[in-house]
């Protein structure tokens, strides 16, 4: 039971708050947003990116039928301008009104970030990719999430700006395979293995992963495209371009969103070093085992 259990805690539940903080609540969303998918309580149709529906308010007209459509397994029908949304079972009684709301949709500016698919392989493939690449590029940029935050910030505005180009109304795949690039850039002299058949070296990890997404879909991945170009961006702004330019880093954090986060990290190690001192405390008038 001791070698099952650690500290306390399973073996998941200590890998999962292991995971720095970025890639464990990313990863979490993303394996809860396929979770609301397959008990249907939402459809992919509400999660995807669209700049109409975001930025531009759309009117959707409830329109109640009257109770000789009681039988109907649809007795309110809703009409919307730009995207459908679900008919509803009519709950009232006799009633016959018009309501019209002005919304915009928002959460799918994250929405569409964390939706891989149903519960599948494939997902797991997806959600492994994700937080295995995260974590190393997260635990790299320091104790402070400042960074990395601010990497999938810059990576997720650039999916979102470029994707009426391709065409692609889920964005979480091309932004895994930014951070994998970047992470492939960053670690050249490491050695990979795909499938157990095919050697080779860290850098060459998106195109080969490009090349089999080519063979299994037969269609260029142009989302995966679209995510090593960003990321070559910020490796070029992070890694090659301050040595040839005494240090200058254009795509580094503000200060002040890097002040958000030591704020936090110091009241966190403020309370780690309270707790060490209560565990050290406590050791110290227990009594000795004999």
């Amino acid at each position: 039971m001791d070698q099952v259990m650690d500290g306390g805690r399973l073996p998941l539940e200590t890998w999962f708050w292991e995971m720095p903080t970025c890639t464990r609540w990313w990863t979490t969303a993303t394996v809860l947003t396929s979770a609301l998918v397959q008990c249907q309580m939402v459809t992919p149709f509400q999660l995807f990116y669209s700049f109409r529906a975001v930025f531009v308010k759309s009117q959707v007209s409830h329109i109640a039928l009257p109770s000789a459509f009681s039988k109907s397994p649809l007795s309110l029908v809703s009409r919307r301008k730009h995207n459908p949304i679900p008919a509803f079972r009519r709950q009232s009684p006799i009633c016959d009104a018009l309501l019209t709301t002005l919304y915009s949709q928002y959460w799918r500016l994250l929405t569409t970030f964390l939706y891989f698919g149903p519960f599948s392989l494939d997902l797991l493939f997806h959600v492994y990719f994700l937080q295995r690449y995260a974590r190393l590029l997260e635990e790299s940029s320091g104790r402070s999430p400042a960074h990395f935050s601010w990497l999938l910030l810059y990576a997720m505005a650039s999916l979102i700006a470029l994707s009426p180009l391709v065409s692609m109304p889920f964005l979480g795949h091309p932004l895994s395979s930014t951070l994998v690039y970047i992470w492939s850039r960053r670690n050249p002299d490491t050695r990979l293995s795909f499938l157990g058949l095919l050697v080779f070296t860290a850098p060459y990890l998106p195109w080969v992963l490009m090349g089999f997404s080519l063979v299994l879909h037969g269609t260029i991945p142009k989302d995966e495209l679209m995510g090593v170009v960003i990321g070559h961006i910020w490796y070029f702004f992070t890694d090659v371009y301050p040595p040839l330019h005494n240090g200058s880093r254009p795509l580094d954090p503000p200060g002040w969103w890097r002040r958000l986060f030591e704020a936090r990290a110091l009241d966190d190690s403020a309370d780690g070093i309270n707790n060490d001192i209560m565990v050290a405390g406590a050791r110290d008038v227990a009594p000795h085992d004999l």
